[in-house]
């Protein structure tokens, strides 16, 4: 019996999406709910499983190819597998060459592929061998000193410019291509401006010194960090400033009445923003969980569209990539974000000494239409004073 392979129910806000990269080829064995396909749009990636166990029988849209919702893009022969067996292939296993490249999972293929990673540059803890997604992410949070032959990979397509100096050109993916339209879309229809300040963090620090250990006792593993600090205060100030809060809907301002934090994250395929649901709700550890969980899943490509629309306000921090001083972008409709940046230690004045201090730029970027000087700087203010005097977050003063 013939199954059709139909690509999934995209949301409203994508219409259509592209074939990124197939696992298999036309008559491979297949296993039910196994990785076929990539589909690429603009805000994720979406897998896609084999609908029965079988042969995988058709290819209709192949990598590079458009398609929409519930589109056939192949199919599979289900009850059907080729002349080679499970147990076959156990027997050939055992009696493989040594040298041959391990199995591996196709979640872990996926993974090796995005990092430029060969198979046998990973040691695989899988039953005979096999590599697993798991020792990938191992590999990767501590990679070892390969050798020449294992780094090797295959050369992707290089040309040679009419000067003879090799270029290398690829497409750009859907997501980097989205990103780039949005910040173009902001620094051409918003009165983007930017105003800094500085943030001493060293009641933050000592806070952390002093609790880290019993914290992540207490809560599960859960570290604590500084973002959840940042979340904490920013929500507290757009309690203060509620125009900082609001986002421009054509001729109308809406603004509202619950502070949803944008924490923008690096992935693999481009710049991706999750948002934290009801963050005046939200905890310290809770804070740090959830950001925690959306890293990951922004690693892995796993991250739900439901998790990054919406959002009032956006939260981007550089200083993880160890810059000093940069001007973040606005998300729209949103009207504002803030940049955080690297700790340094610099020498301050405080009261008439001279000290070393661990000192961040802070950087607001915001919409003037919506916003005015007074407003933004009050509210960066705010910020530094929050965290410089956390008391202050308890006695919300």
């Amino acid at each position: 019996m013939t199954i059709e392979i139909k690509a999934p129910t995209l949301p409203e806000s994508v219409p259509d999406g592209t074939i990124a990269t197939w696992y298999k080829n036309v008559g491979d064995d297949v296993v039910r709910d196994e990785l076929l396909v990539d589909i690429e749009t603009d805000k994720v990636v979406i897998e896609v499983v084999s609908p029965a166990d079988g042969t995988l029988q058709e290819i209709l849209k192949n990598s590079g190819d458009t398609i929409v919702s519930n589109e056939a893009i192949g199919s599979v022969m289900a009850g059907t597998r080729s002349a080679t067996s499970p147990a076959a292939d156990s027997d050939a296993l055992e009696g493989a060459d040594a040298n041959a490249a391990p199995i591996s999972s196709p979640a872990a293929k996926k993974l090796m592929a995005e990092n430029q990673l060969v198979s046998t540059a990973v040691t695989g803890s899988g039953k005979d061998g096999r590599i697993t997604k798991e020792d990938v992410l191992n590999y990767l949070s501590n990679p070892v000193q390969a050798t020449v032959a294992e780094v090797t990979m295959t050369p992707r397509p290089i040309a040679s410019s009419p000067q003879g100096r090799l270029e290398e050109r690829v497409p750009m993916s859907r997501l980097r291509a989205k990103v780039a339209e949005r910040l173009l879309q902001a620094s051409q229809s918003t009165a983007m401006l930017t105003t800094f300040n500085e943030v001493n963090m060293q009641s933050i620090i000592e806070i952390r010194r002093r609790y880290k250990e019993e914290f992540e006792k207490v809560h599960d593993g859960v570290r604590l960090g500084f973002m959840s600090f940042f979340v904490r205060a920013c929500t507290e100030a757009l309690k203060r400033f509620p125009a900082v809060n609001a986002s421009i809907d054509g001729n109308d301002v809406v603004y509202h009445g619950y502070q949803d934090i944008g924490v923008a994250v690096s992935s693999p395929r481009g710049l991706v923003v999750p948002v934290l649901r009801n963050a005046d709700n939200m905890g310290l550890a809770q804070i740090e969980k959830e950001i925690r969980e959306f890293s990951g899943k922004a690693r892995d490509g796993k991250l739900a569209i439901e998790e990054m629309t919406g959002g009032t306000f956006t939260i981007s921090n550089g200083g993880v990539f160890g810059s000093l001083l940069s001007t973040p972008i606005l998300n729209p409709p949103q009207t504002a974000i803030l940049g955080m940046h690297k700790i340094e230690e610099r020498p301050m004045a405080v009261a008439g000494e001279v000290k070393i201090l661990p000192m961040m730029y802070l950087a607001l970027s915001y919409d003037h239409r919506m916003i005015d000087g007074k407003e933004a700087v009050q509210f960066l203010v705010t910020i530094k004073d929050l965290l410089e005097d956390p008391t202050r977050l308890l006695l919300e003063i």
